[in-house]
């Protein structure tokens, strides 16, 4: 009798483990395959140098308007951000006026270097009605959030704050080179 209820325990651990590696290749497992063909197609000399970075935060409701089916909505939360920067490949020679004591440093205008959404940051909250149009729906919220975060930039002032920061960090760093007094200035 005991033989017997170990041949049976025995027999149930060989089912349960040839299962478990039958399992591994069944049809019906999930597998990802990745494959890359990266190319490298370009690359950039930079020179701006980027001075302050504007995060931002928000809550878009967006809507397709039907007339005969229900609305698809979505509701997300984004996060991005914004980066003012100055562009040092525009200075030249001239932009340099060096006296007995003092050296003056005009700068290009400040530029909104890039804008942009984190997506990882980003979240999809809710959608309705919206399963035939949910791609069109999400591709248009992200695109006006990514809109706002350039105009809440500009709005928020990140050019003139752009400017503050290249005359508080540049400064100092210029005066200790040269041994001056040094002036940050901007053209226009």
């Amino acid at each position: 009798m005991r033989l017997k209820n170990l041949i049976y325990i025995g027999l149930i651990f060989l089912v349960i483990l040839l299962w478990e590696s039958i399992k591994k290749w069944s049809p019906w497992s999930v597998f990802t395959q990745t494959t890359h063909n990266q190319v490298l197609t370009e690359i950039s000399k930079l020179g701006k140098l980027e001075l302050v970075k504007y995060s931002f935060k928000d809550i878009v409701e967006q809507e397709i308007v039907q007339q005969l089916l229900p609305n698809p909505k979505a509701l997300l939360i984004i996060e991005g951000e914004a980066v003012g920067c100055v562009d040092l490949q525009k200075i030249s020679e001239k932009d340099i006026e060096m006296n007995k004591d003092t050296l003056v440093v005009f700068l290009p205008e400040p530029e909104l270097c890039y804008y942009k959404i984190d997506h990882s940051k980003s979240k999809v909250y809710d959608t309705s009605f919206a399963f035939m149009n949910e791609g069109l729906l999400l591709e248009e919220a992200f695109k006006k959030a990514e809109e706002q975060i350039k105009q809440g930039a500009i709005t928020k002032n990140i050019l003139g704050q752009t400017k503050r920061n290249a005359q508080g960090i540049l400064g100092p760093i210029l005066e200790k080179i040269s041994n001056k007094k040094v002036l940050v200035k901007f053209r226009n």
